[in-house]
């Protein structure tokens, strides 16, 4: 029996030899060709590009929209949809409303951009009212649309921060009676920011740009804005 059994055992103990060889050769090769590939230096891939330089690179071709919540005295719900041009931070439309639509939001867009005047690009975030319809009047008018990521109000810095300065500088100071109230009030203000308020981004300068008065044209007189809210200061003779 032993003798009837041995040469089938041979075979195996060789053929294991023979694999365990190959095994570790093969571990070998692979160990030696891991660490050349450690050794020699990748060329490096080229960047993408970032939210914030297709922002900067595009901003002339830009404009972006949002809506944003005012409650009146009376516990009432308004929505104020604000379209902002990124060259000249120039808020072209807004509207109110107590129920937006996907249908009156497109209506806006259309409102905001007659003839030959839309932009290339249009931000907004992934708001469900921004529904097909809207999507469809925005592309009728060749407008290609940027989204924003989910969560990400940072995507869409320009008009945050307009509605965050309409917060500081008019809503956080008075009560919202009714809409016709928040319509005169927003009114008022916009007239404000594009005339008399300066912008860091800009220069110091304003949306609609003013000359600069030299001394000679007087002192400097305050003239209230937004019911003595705010103030623009031009110089006056005596």
């Amino acid at each position: 029996m032993r003798n009837s059994f041995a040469p089938w055992r041979a075979p195996i103990r060789s053929g294991a030899r023979r694999a365990s060889t190959a095994s570790c050769s093969s571990s070998g090769s692979t160990s030696r060709s891991g660490l050349v590939a450690r050794l020699i230096p990748r060329r490096p891939k080229p960047p993408s590009q970032t939210w914030r330089t297709f922002l900067q690179n595009h901003v002339a071709d830009l404009a972006s929209v949002d809506f944003f919540v005012v409650p009146t005295a009376t516990f009432r719900v308004l929505y104020v949809f604000v379209v902002l041009l990124h060259p000249r931070r120039r808020i072209v439309l807004f509207n109110v409303t107590d129920s937006p639509t996907a249908a009156w939001t497109a209506r806006q867009i259309i409102e905001a951009f007659p003839d030959d005047s839309a932009p290339r690009y249009l931000l907004r975030d992934r708001d469900s009212i921004y529904g097909a319809e809207f999507r469809r009047r925005v592309q009728a008018i060749g407008i290609a649309e940027v989204l924003a990521a989910p969560r990400s109000p940072w995507q869409n810095p320009f008009v945050e921060r307009v509605i965050g300065t309409i917060r500081r500088e008019l809503l956080d100071h008075m009560i919202v009676l009714n809409e016709g109230h928040l319509r005169r009030r927003l009114r008022s203000y916009f007239r404000y920011y594009h005339g008399p308020r300066t912008h860091l981004a800009l220069e110091k300068d304003a949306p609609e740009p003013r000359a600069v008065e030299p001394p000679e044209h007087g002192r400097v007189v305050a003239l209230p804005q937004v019911g003595g809210l705010h103030h623009r200061y031009v110089r006056r003779s005596a």
